[in-house]
């Protein structure tokens, strides 16, 4: 008998607008949307750069439309989402995956790089859900899915302002979500562990360092951006409607042990 909840699963005419699209998890994220029937706004540090994401999303009988969105930038933040309503009429859908990790030993952050940290993980999701937030009110209709980290549930060396920005995503997801349920808006972060991604390539290009990821890791296994794509696509769908102000840990049991 086939499974009469499958539908449930996909989100047919919305459109996704998904920041950091370019590579990694925030590539995953825009293909999974396209997949599962979406138009896809890609918000793009650069433009100008092409890894072949627009003829993917267009092959897969979906809209892609390419933004200049440096979530740092608030000029951008406000002419991307303007861009991607004008062209499509609304955002259904908003994905904050836009992020960075800078390593430093806590004696060694400077004020440069902990303002930067947080102007791009936490000041960026902010208002970048703001902007989106806008159009959702008047529609009286939104999904948005922040990409926090298992790194805001622990502590990790060297880590200490990522932990903290993701930490923060966490719970301003809460107080979104709180205050724009009323407009038929839901608001959940996932929280990933490590991914293979081309952020995460040298880092578990260490033999040492990848056998310790491992050996917290319960499953066994680092996990592929397509494991993150796929819980930001549920939450995105119907089969989430009942679902707002969580954190969806993806960590293979690394929390939980």
């Amino acid at each position: 008998m086939a499974n009469q909840n499958s539908d449930e699963v996909k989100v047919p005419g919305k459109i996704a607008l998904v920041t950091g699209a370019g590579r990694g998890i925030g590539r995953a994220c825009a293909l999974a949307l396209a997949e599962a029937g979406a138009d896809i706004a890609l918000g793009l540090k650069n433009i100008h750069s092409d890894s072949g994401l627009i003829k993917e999303i267009e092959a897969l009988g979906r809209k892609a439309l390419p933004l200049q969105m440096d979530v740092s930038r608030m000029d951008e933040i406000k002419s991307a989402v303007l861009k991607a309503a004008e062209y499509f009429g609304r955002i259904d859908i908003l994905i904050n995956n836009a992020g960075i990790a800078p390593e430093n030993y806590i004696e060694n952050v400077t004020e440069a790089d902990f303002d930067y940290t947080l102007d791009v993980n936490l000041k960026g999701t902010f208002f970048t859900s703001q902007e989106a937030g806008r159009l959702m009110i008047r529609q009286q209709f939104g999904r948005i899915i922040n990409i926090s980290s298992q790194a805001g549930f622990i502590a990790l060396p060297t880590e200490s302002v990522y932990c903290m920005t993701k930490a923060g995503i966490s719970h301003l997801t809460k107080c979104f979500a709180v205050e724009w349920a009323k407009y038929n808006i839901t608001v959940n972060a996932v929280a990933p562990t490590f991914i293979y991604t081309p952020g995460t390539e040298d880092y578990l290009a260490n033999e040492e360092t990848k056998k310790m990821v491992l050996s917290k890791i319960v499953l066994g296994r680092i996990g592929d951006p397509k494991d993150v794509a796929n819980a930001v696509l549920f939450l995105a769908s119907p089969a989430a409607a009942l679902i707002t102000g969580t954190t969806l840990m993806i960590d293979g049991g690394w929390t939980a042990s």
